[in-house]
């Protein structure tokens, strides 16, 4: 096998069940329930209009600038699926331009990660499908190889394996393990659940913040008259 320049045709993709669940709960939920440690770096943002993203990882690796593993992975993209793309977080050259998000949007993908640029702002902008990316440049990208579809990558210090839960939203994008999902979605709920019952308590003005002074004295923190 070439390790580098390979591609897997097949893996297990997360449940249907929790990918529709995943469309219900804000990924701030989701990172606090696995201990605010695991997420994509901060500079991957929301480029599309605006909507929330969840379905499977078609995993794609790319050398920074180039893009031709990029154009098969649309090819191989099943219904839902969510092409998350390991650019190094190079952004010397877009990745991903307008034309090529018609293309993902013809083929029902649920969503776009790039770690690195795209371009035709405006134009994607416009769109529902999201796309998340860490910048802009107009510089269009080289198609050369290598590059990998289907194994394991990472952007930043996320690990994304093929068949992962992805979920995003405005606050980011994050990675749940395919096999784990629906137990951290379980806790997720609770947890949402839990943060609109402080909301609404909170407007009602009954906010209780007892436990403030209760974590500074257990904290050891000294008050100074």
């Amino acid at each position: 096998m070439s390790e580098g320049f390979r591609i897997r045709e097949y893996w297990t993709r997360a449940k249907t069940a929790d990918v529709e669940r995943g469309k219900t709960l804000p990924v701030s939920n989701i990172s606090d329930v696995m201990s605010r440690r695991v997420g994509a770096p901060a500079d991957l943002r929301p480029m599309h209009r605006g909507g929330q993203l969840s379905g499977p990882a078609l995993t794609v690796s790319v050398r920074p600038g180039d893009n031709l593993m990029l154009h098969k992975a649309l090819i191989m993209a099943q219904p839902g699926d969510v092409i998350v793309v390991d650019a190094g977080g190079a952004l010397d050259n877009a990745i991903m331009g307008e034309l090529m998000l018609a293309r993902a949007v013809q083929s029902g993908v649920a969503g776009v990660v790039i770690w690195g640029a795209i371009r035709d702002a405006a134009g994607i902008a416009q769109q529902d499908t999201p796309v998340f990316a860490s910048g802009v440049s107009h510089r269009g990208p080289y198609k050369d190889g290598p590059g990998e579809i289907g194994f394991p990558i990472s952007l930043g210090s996320m690990v994304v394996n093929p068949g992962d839960l992805v979920v995003g939203d405005d606050d980011g994008i994050l990675v749940l393990p395919r096999e784990a999902a629906a137990e951290i979605l379980d806790r997720a709920d609770k947890k949402h659940a839990s943060e609109e019952r402080q909301l609404e308590t909170t407007l009602k003005g009954a906010y209780d913040g007892a436990w403030i002074d209760e974590a500074l004295h257990r904290l050891g923190c000294e008050f100074v008259s």
